[in-house]
């Protein structure tokens, strides 16, 4: 299909669903995705969220009202199905008419009953062929499939073997997350059948996004080594870069703690992260993508010039791959 780099990707099943320019979703980072980034993002023509995360609701209120201030494009909500606010964040859904909600960290049986009778377009993230096979026949409109690259929590198979798999099962559409922060990646993810692409690290840092500097620079100087995974051992692991509090992690599981112990250490460390600028014992959560992310734009920037490099790229694969 011919395409000039500088007009909107043509429509397809994801762009139709979510009535966006570019088929890009902007991950659901708990106390990174707010309404400030999720309106960048969405007047960049992407679909900007806000992470409810364990929001307390008036807050998140709030940031429902504050969205629809700053852009009168598609946006969307997601909904961590393990917070205990998690029946008020359905409910504040419902009452604000989000037009979109993603959901993950648990079965979305109750949010698609709720909601999708509503009219709110349902998509959880998913990590395996068993979850997506699941929430389809549950009535989920599309899946976003993430890879371990992905920062924060994460699943075992890596992006480029999900996606293809994940593709062969299912006949919703299908988003490709985990590890793409570049045209390269979105290409890579098409290549691999995806319709769409989740994108989170990128993110954090543009210009709109309000985390604290030092969390931004944390992941600016990020290298490819620069990524750990914590927690395996309580079924909930979690991607995020290397510092003091991961180190402390790492003892931790050596001398055999209790999961009890390990997640009151964890405890308010993202919040640290995010908003103090605690990187040395702050969570840090950043996907293996930080390592290729070298400056702070704005989000319509950012989201321009990696469907142009994805132009780019495709366009020359042509002159590569031959019979």
């Amino acid at each position: 299909m011919k395409h000039d780099t500088g007009s909107c990707f043509p429509a397809n099943r994801v762009t139709s669903l979510l009535g966006c320019s570019y088929p890009l979703v902007q991950g659901g980072m708990a106390w990174v995705a707010d309404a400030n980034l999720a309106a960048a993002v969405s007047n960049a023509g992407g679909l900007g969220l806000i992470a409810a995360a364990s929001m307390p609701p008036e807050l998140l209120e709030a940031q429902l009202i504050k969205v629809r201030e700053l852009t009168d494009k598609p946006f969307g909500l997601n909904i961590m199905l393990m917070s205990p606010t998690v029946d008020q964040v359905i409910k504040l859904a419902a009452k604000h008419k989000v037009p979109i909600v993603t959901t993950g960290a648990g079965s979305p049986g109750k949010v698609i009953d709720f909601l999708k009778p509503l009219g709110t377009i349902v998509i959880p993230v998913i990590a395996s062929v068993a979850q997506a096979k699941r929430v389809e026949k549950q009535g989920a409109d599309a899946v976003v499939a993430e890879g371990m690259e992905a920062g924060g929590h994460i699943g075992e198979l890596t992006t480029m073997v999900l996606i293809p798999q994940i593709t062969d099962s299912v006949e919703i559409p299908v988003l490709a997350a985990g590890g793409i922060a570049d045209g390269r990646g979105i290409a890579a993810a098409f290549a691999l059948g995806a319709e769409g692409v989740q994108v989170g690290t990128r993110f954090v840092c543009c210009t709109e996004s309000t985390v604290h500097p030092a969390y931004k620079e944390a992941i600016l100087n990020a290298r490819d080594r620069s990524n750990v995974v914590t927690g395996r051992f309580t079924g909930h692991p979690v991607r995020c870069l290397k510092n003091r509090l991961t180190s402390k992690f790492e003892e931790l599981e050596k001398c055999g703690a209790t999961v009890e112990e390990y997640e009151r250490l964890g405890a308010g460390r993202l919040r640290a992260a995010v908003v103090d600028g605690d990187v040395d014992w702050g969570s840090v959560m950043a996907g293996q993508s930080a390592a290729l992310v070298n400056d702070i734009k704005p989000a319509e920037e950012i989201i321009r010039v990696m469907f142009q490099e994805a132009f780019q790229v495709t366009a020359s694969l042509s002159g590569k791959i031959t019979c």
